[in-house]
């Protein structure tokens, strides 16, 4: 798995991250959703890194890097804290301009990150994600009901009860699918109370200060600098729940482009070599 990267601890300023790195040429960094860490891009990754110098971290509170202090407004959470950390990793390795990727809740990481350091990001892909604050804003019946997991994990304590039970038949997965080894540091994490909380708290601080974050950016009328390549699974509920994902994402930027890819959630492991070429064509033209 990642055969050619190199796995790091790196210390940032307010959280220490577990990253692989590897290939050369452009820098990108890649960051995973929930429950996943780094390992969902090792088929990805080395595709890219023919190409690019790719850095994919597991984010604050995910996998092994640093959990956050908890706060009553969650907001060493919040993807504004997360944002911080992918510009001093980007940082810590020459980086002062990069190409981002972010899946499912590393996109609201990604997409923050573009919004409050438009200098440091020079292109942005988003997959499987639309903002939160568009989310809640559009939550009807339907998507209370097949995303109820949004509210669950944002109540007190009860959440990691229910997911600590028996970790394995919350979130599903195989090594057949996932790969062994990528499978393998998938349910290290999702065994670790101290991970399993860090990701919840994800959750709690994306119904709270993240949707704050992007309700002062809509009403300052604020849009993302860099061009926006936006890909969602076909064979999920993204465009169901939604519509028109790609008129939600012009809202936020000028510059829009976009489809679905066909196949389920976790594109990364799912469809690599499709999504690498999607991911590949997009940066080339910058």
């Amino acid at each position: 798995m990642f055969d050619g990267f190199r796995l790091e601890q790196i210390s940032l300023p307010e959280a220490t991250l577990r990253v692989r790195i590897g290939g050369k040429g452009k820098p990108l960094l890649l960051l995973h959703g929930h429950p996943r860490t780094h390992a969902t891009w090792h088929r990805v990754a080395p595709i890219l890194a023919e190409q690019y110098t790719v850095v994919c971290p597991d984010l604050r509170g995910f996998g092994q890097s640093s959990k956050p202090v908890d706060t009553p407004d969650h907001v060493g959470s919040s993807k504004r804290a997360k944002a911080r950390d992918c510009i001093a990793l980007m940082r810590h390795f020459g980086f002062d301009r990069f190409c981002l990727v972010g899946h499912d809740r590393g996109s609201y990481t990604a997409f923050r990150a573009a919004m409050d350091h438009p200098a440091s990001v020079d292109r942005l892909a988003i997959l499987d994600g639309i903002p939160i604050a568009d989310a809640l804003a559009q939550c009807d019946a339907r998507f209370a009901s097949a995303w109820w997991h949004w509210f669950f994990f944002a109540q007190a304590e009860k959440p990691e009860r229910a997911i600590l039970a028996d970790p394995t038949a919350w979130y599903g997965g195989s090594p057949e699918k996932m790969g062994e080894e990528a499978y393998a540091d998938f349910s290290a994490a999702i065994h670790d109370p101290a991970t399993v909380h860090g990701m919840i708290e994800d959750y709690r601080a994306g119904l709270g200060i993240d949707r704050q974050h992007d309700e002062d950016d809509r009403q300052a009328r604020r849009k993302l600098a860099c061009p926006l390549l936006v890909l969602w699974s076909g064979r999920d509920d993204l465009e169901d729940l939604h519509g028109d994902i790609l008129a939600i994402w012009r809202r936020w930027a000028s510059n829009v482009t976009g489809r679905s890819i066909d196949c389920g959630h976790h594109m990364a492991e799912e469809a690599p070599e499709e999504l690498a070429a999607e991911l590949g064509a997009f940066f080339q033209s910058s």
